[in-house]
């Protein structure tokens, strides 16, 4: 039985519709699954935190997310436009929503849809970077949150009422460089040439087609890959035992699929080796450059916590050396704590040991003392 493409791809863009309206609501060791806190700027990923300070953290993400666009477009061509990517999914559920309301002034009830839909896309970026609980507390009583809601809402409104799928064809920067990444055997929509005889030139294709394009005259790169046109074809094909003229065409499983995968394995591979070997804190001290009497060094440290629970830790420092300041430290889950010691030695050193302990951690840093 022919494939009846919509049906599929209704309920794959549901689903990520779903996904990630919900995702900001998900909590992990009390915070955030998946979220960018740009105060701290932190980046809280399913139960774990990266620091903007990890800068090979950040670049080998940005390495992994660039291997794997790359992956998923050379075998599975415009996939991602057609199936995935919120421009699309946005605009097809909300003319879902619009032919709720019947046929006739569909385009002008679909201004007016757009307008909760963008307000809820809106309120939701606004989630990856705010809690929604703070959010919603704090919507038309801070300047900026309600600020930020309503620039966004007008942006996404405008570029989905105005733009629209012209947005696929003429601003996408992903849409531009996928040219350079296709092969021969990348997944496309193709019109069966062979079988051009027979086609009914009916054009419903045509007219199903999202951005306008007719699949009977080649291969074009406007083409998102949506496979409207296949659905089209086939309420007519079928009526006469034939299966329709355009259809998916491409070889998934290659050997420069197989390595393609296996590049991008590997780097995810990597990637998460780096980030489950990080300590569970790190403890860095730095001594203050201030005139002091002999004896005396002031040290600022900085202490950060990469775990999803609380720690009590202890700075201390071995032998005769005398620690001036807050020594018990509470550090919150995902924490960071700064501070400032006054070290004392006995005797004339060059160099001084300064001990964190607690919560089954160990940590020792030796720093200069003059």
């Amino acid at each position: 039985m022919q494939i009846v493409w919509k049906r599929y791809r209704r309920t794959v863009e549901i689903l990520q519709a779903l996904l990630l309206t919900g995702l900001p609501f998900l909590r992990i060791n009390g915070q955030s699954a998946f979220r960018f806190d740009i105060g701290d700027l932190n980046l809280y990923f399913f139960g774990t935190v990266v620091r903007i300070g990890e800068f090979y953290l950040l670049l080998g993400s940005v390495l992994f997310l660039m291997l794997f666009i790359a992956m998923v477009t050379v075998i599975f061509g415009r996939v991602w436009c057609g199936w995935l990517c919120p421009q699309t999914v946005l605009l097809d559920l909300t003319e879902s929503l619009a032919s709720f309301f019947g046929r006739k002034h569909r385009k002008t009830i679909l201004y007016f849809v757009l307008f909760p839909v963008s307000a809820l896309v809106s309120i939701t970026m606004i989630w990856y970077f705010v809690p929604p609980a703070e959010t919603m507390r704090s919507l038309f009583v801070s300047p900026v949150v309600t600020g930020f809601f309503i620039v966004l809402w007008t942006c996404v409104y405008l570029e989905l009422a105005v733009l629209g799928r012209g947005f696929c064809t003429s601003v996408c920067p992903y849409a531009m460089m996928q040219n350079a990444l296709f092969d021969e055997e990348t997944l496309v929509i193709e019109y069966d040439q062979s079988r051009d005889a027979t086609c009914m030139k009916c054009d419903d294709c045509v007219r199903a087609c999202p951005v306008g394009i007719d699949i009977k005259d080649g291969l074009s790169n406007r083409c998102i890959a949506c496979a409207e046109c296949i659905d089209a074809c086939l309420i007519k094909s079928s009526r006469r035992g034939l299966p329709p003229f355009p259809d998916y065409k491409g070889k998934i499983m290659r050997p420069k699929a197989y390595m393609l995968w296996g590049i991008t394995a590997a780097s995810a591979l990597v990637l998460a080796l780096l980030i489950s070997m990080r300590p569970t804190v790190d403890f860095m001290v730095s001594r203050i450059q201030e005139p002091l009497p002999s004896g005396l060094n002031r040290y600022a440290y900085t202490i950060y916590n990469n775990s999803g629970r609380a720690l009590d830790l202890d700075i201390s420092a071995p032998g005769d050396v005398t620690v001036i300041g807050e020594r018990k430290l509470r550090l919150n889950p995902y924490g960071v704590l700064r501070g400032k010691l006054l070290l004392r030695a006995g005797t004339k050193r060059d160099n001084i040991t300064l001990n964190l302990r607690g919560g089954g951690i160990s940590i020792n840093r030796v720093t200069g003392f003059l």
